[in-house]
């Protein structure tokens, strides 16, 4: 780093305190209700001197959106977070899931690395930057959006209103274990229901099982292979039969069974195109099978994305890494979706994921992220802030 100077401002205290007050924010989606942490980020960002927008979106929802203007020499950077997490599960913490806890040089709660724990850090770099007083050539926006473990209302409503104009690169504060990530599988969620006719049980051959009928298709599901090419860092598709309800009495023929999918894909694939093979199946099985019938209903649709290894803004975060910690590191991806499936499909920009926390701890019991990471990623992120927008 050129500035070694802006180090001084951060306060690791002020971090590790930060961070447990937005563990105790409950945010769990759903319901989501992100607004008052929201509504407490958009706070320190004006303390700060940061111009802020709080976009409430209703139901206790909403997003903050922070953005520090620059002279206009340079495209935007973008650094992203999500508000929500998911629940705390039905087994027992150690320690409270918003407690915030620190043992063993440890942060413990809900949230802490998935992903609070990087709009933490982000905030305390911008901080930083703010109190070295850098004048940056372009500008640059935090945003915590809501909904990510869901929906992704947040994201949406943020592209919806021109987030992404003028941005030239995003960071993504998802738990990377303060490595690289540039890729992520897509996620596509469909539920199939085949119908049936109900029956009294002693007289099967009165109704059509759609239990049964379930089971013709699942043979065939079973055995489809997806349309793709292998790719280089996510590797190939997988497919995961996730659920089956069928029948409501066991004397009782069924009359509708449903089944749903949960698909990961890679870039490249056209998830309109595997729900065409799907249709193909049910057509098939209906000329087979009397009063075979069936539909498809899509859950959750979220495109595989990626930025190659090659871009100019992955090889900066890489020098970045190897600079300031001395780490040969190598970009990956994961197999799981953020909210990039939202932002680049929208406009291809490129995006990295960089974060403290392991995210291996996401959606686990006693979620934890260690304050040396916390730190690290404050580290790096007002290192990617100079290069990009100061030097």
């Amino acid at each position: 780093m050129k500035d070694n100077n802006v180090l001084e401002f951060i306060d690791k205290d002020e971090a590790i305190d930060l961070l447990q007050q937005m563990i105790g924010f409950k945010t769990v989606n759903g319901p989501g209700d992100e607004l008052p942490l929201a509504e407490f980020i958009g706070q320190k960002l004006e303390e700060i001197g940061v111009e802020t927008v709080i976009d409430d979106l209703g139901n206790d929802r909403g997003n903050v959106i922070g953005r520090v203007k620059g002279r206009g020499e340079r495209e935007t950077l973008l650094f992203n977070g999500h508000l929500d997490t998911v629940p705390p599960g039905d087994i027992e913490w150690e320690y409270g899931p918003y407690s915030g806890a620190i043992v063993d040089g440890k942060i413990y709660g809900r949230g802490s690395a998935d992903m609070k724990g990087g709009l933490a850090a982000m905030l305390i770099a911008l901080k930083a930057v703010k109190k070295a007083g850098w004048e940056l050539k372009g500008d640059f926006i935090y945003s915590a959006t809501a909904g990510e473990e869901t929906d992704s209302i947040g994201a949406i409503k943020f592209v919806e209103d021109g987030g992404l104009e003028g941005v030239g690169a995003i960071i993504i504060g998802e738990p990377s274990s303060n490595g690289i990530n540039i890729a992520e599988k897509g996620a596509f969620w469909v539920e199939i229901t085949t119908y049936g006719k109900t029956a009294h049980g002693a007289f099967p051959q009165n109704g059509t099982n759609a239990v049964v009928h379930m089971n013709a298709l699942l043979s065939e599901l079973v055995s489809y292979r997806f349309k793709y090419e292998e790719n280089e860092i996510l590797g190939h598709p997988t497919m995961n039969i996730s659920t089956v309800n069928g029948g409501v009495k066991t004397n009782v023929v069924p009359d509708k069974c449903s089944i749903t999918i949960d698909m990961r894909t890679v870039p490249g694939m056209d998830h309109k195109e595997i729900v065409k093979d799907f249709g193909r199946i049910i057509e098939k099985l209906s000329s087979q099978i009397e009063d075979f019938k069936a539909d498809i209903k899509i859950l959750n649709d979220r495109a595989a994305v990626e930025t190659k290894g090659d871009n100019p803004f992955v090889k900066l975060a890489e020098e970045i890494v190897k600079e300031e910690f001395d780490k040969d590191i190598r970009a990956k991806g994961v197999n799981f979706y953020t909210d990039a499936s939202i932002f680049l499909p929208a406009k291809q920009i490129p995006c990295i994921f960089y974060g403290p926390g392991d995210a291996n701890m996401a959606h686990q019991p006693n979620e934890h992220i260690t304050i040396d990471s916390l730190m690290e990623s404050v580290h790096f992120y007002i290192a990617i802030i100079e290069k990009y927008l100061v030097l």
